[in-house]
This record gives C-alpha cells, structure tokens and sequence, in this order.
C-alpha cells in the first residue's frame, strides 16, 4: 500500500468500522496532543482505552488507564500510536501478539515506520501512518472547514446534524 497517500473511502471505511481504540502514549496533561485526541475520539462515541505505564491504574477522561495493550480486557479494533517513529515498531510488534489482533494500526502525525506497517499489513491489518484520526475525521465530516482547514474534498451532500444537534457531518456518524 501507498503509505504516502490515502484515498478517502480508505479512511472512511476504518473510521466506521472501528469502536474500541487503544491509545499508546496517552496522556493526562490536557495541553498534550494525546489527550485531545482522546477526548474528541470519546465526544465521537468511540471507546478508547488510554496506554501509558506511568499513569496505569490512574484514569484519563474517566477512563482506566493500561500499562501495556497485553492489559487491555478484550478485544481492540485500533491501536493508534502516539509515540515516536523510533517506538512505532516495537509497539506495532506488542499489538500483533494480541488476539485478536486489531483491524487497524494507526500512527500519529509525524509518527511512520515502514517495516512495521509491512509487519501489519502482512497478517492483514490495516496501516495508516502520518495521520491524526481527529484531523481526518474533521475532514471526513466538515468540520475541519470550520477552522479554515481545506479538507480537499468536495462534495454535494447537504451537511446533517449528529443525534442531539451538536455538530455536522457530511457521512461520518457513530451510532453505537
């Protein structure tokens, strides 16, 4: 797969499909990246386990935190990295001795490591690498607009609002 460039419908897709995300490299700090993240992904009705040794058997966002993704309960359908390219493999290694392994890997912006997602990708889960799942769900939904961001997409649907009136979507929504 092309890792410098994702078709929409490709990102789209996981974003549907996905409800539990394990979050390695959380953080409690609310200036962090990780920690917005967190909470948007929570605001969009997704799951989302927080992985941080440091913190674990603290709570983020009323959620317990994992030392490792081994102590997550149950299966995980994402694993989204927020740690340095350097850390990537390692963790992508830990998240393949899962089962169930999760459906997708997903690495942060300015987080990619080829071999790991080749590693992935050859037991059949999905690789995004440079990207934020907040970011390219804001562009998905018409959000990022809101903000002066060019989702570069273009489309004819008439935006709808999610259940309760809170925010638009042009085709993302989570229902649980």
């Amino acid at each position: 797969m092309n890792h410098d460039s994702y078709d929409p419908d490709y990102i789209r897709s996981i974003l549907l499909s996905v409800k539990r995300v394990a979050l390695v490299g959380a953080s409690a700090n609310p200036v962090r990246p990780s920690y917005f993240v967190m909470q948007y992904l929570l605001d969009k009705g997704y799951q989302v386990v927080p992985i941080n040794p440091g913190l674990a058997g603290q709570s983020i966002l009323g959620q317990e935190v994992c030392a490792r993704l081994a102590d997550v309960a149950g299966a995980t359908d994402m694993v989204d990295v927020f740690r340095a390219s350097s850390a990537a493999g390692r963790i992508v290694d830990e998240a393949l001795e899962l089962s169930p392994l999760p459906r997708v890997i997903w690495m942060q912006l300015g987080v990619r490591d080829d071999a790991a997602a080749a590693r992935a990708e050859a037991k059949g889960v999905l690789v995004v690498m440079n990207r934020c799942p907040k970011i390219e769900y804001g562009k998905l939904s018409g959000e990022w607009g809101w903000v002066g961001g060019n989702s570069g997409i273009i489309s004819s649907k008439r935006p709808t609002l999610h259940e309760g009136g809170r925010l638009q979507s042009l085709g993302i929504s989570r229902r649980s």
